[in-house]
């Protein structure tokens, strides 16, 4: 009896994820919803509709907007790198953090971004920290994390895109602004 139970107990376990811990999660929580992806969406429209004019585009993102939309593409992939994606846009840097899962083990992950633009127009994205708690950092993160901001920021601009350069990006106080030039 007692080796049916030890057994029992040590299959419950290892059908479980087991949380290994990591960083804390910043309060208060971003509320993920469709709503601000539209709202993204309509921004992003109005920024380059009024940029189609002056040929300036300043286009200002929020926390909710880009956590939502972050979530709603960590969604379509297979395999995302993280899951329950929260993103604080402070002090000059973006905050990344979201839920890491390894086997059986999943951890809390923090990532610390600098968003800037290179000699060419181009926006370039630096990784300052990641920590991913016990769990290994995964190889090619920064590469993963620039490609999918980039195919946001490229798709989002559409046929702007290539004829568009950036000539500030700034981070503070919860809101992203990006600003450019059409060419």
């Amino acid at each position: 009896m007692l080796i049916v139970s030890v057994c029992t107990l040590a299959l419950a376990v290892l059908a479980c994820i087991v949380n290994i811990g990591g960083p804390a999660y910043p309060t208060p929580a971003i509320i993920v919803s469709t709503e601000a992806v539209g709202e993204l969406q309509s921004t992003l429209e109005a920024a380059v509709a009024a940029g189609a004019d002056s040929g300036q585009v300043t286009l200002i993102i929020t926390e909710p907007q880009l956590t939502s939309y972050l979530a709603y593409r960590l969604q379509t992939q297979t395999e995302p790198f993280i899951t329950n994606p929260q993103v604080y846009l402070r002090d000059g840097q973006i905050r990344l953090y979201g839920t890491a899962t390894q086997g059986y083990f999943q951890a809390t992950a923090g990532v610390v971004l600098t968003a800037g633009v290179d000699e060419q127009g181009q926006l370039k994205i630096g990784l300052t920290s990641a920590d991913f708690g016990p769990l290994p950092v995964p190889s090619g993160l920064l590469e993963v994390i620039t490609a999918a901001i980039k195919e946001a920021y490229t798709g989002a601009l559409g046929p702007v895109a290539t004829g568009f350069r950036l000539e500030n990006i700034t981070v503070n106080n919860g809101t992203m602004t990006i600003v450019g030039r059409t060419k």
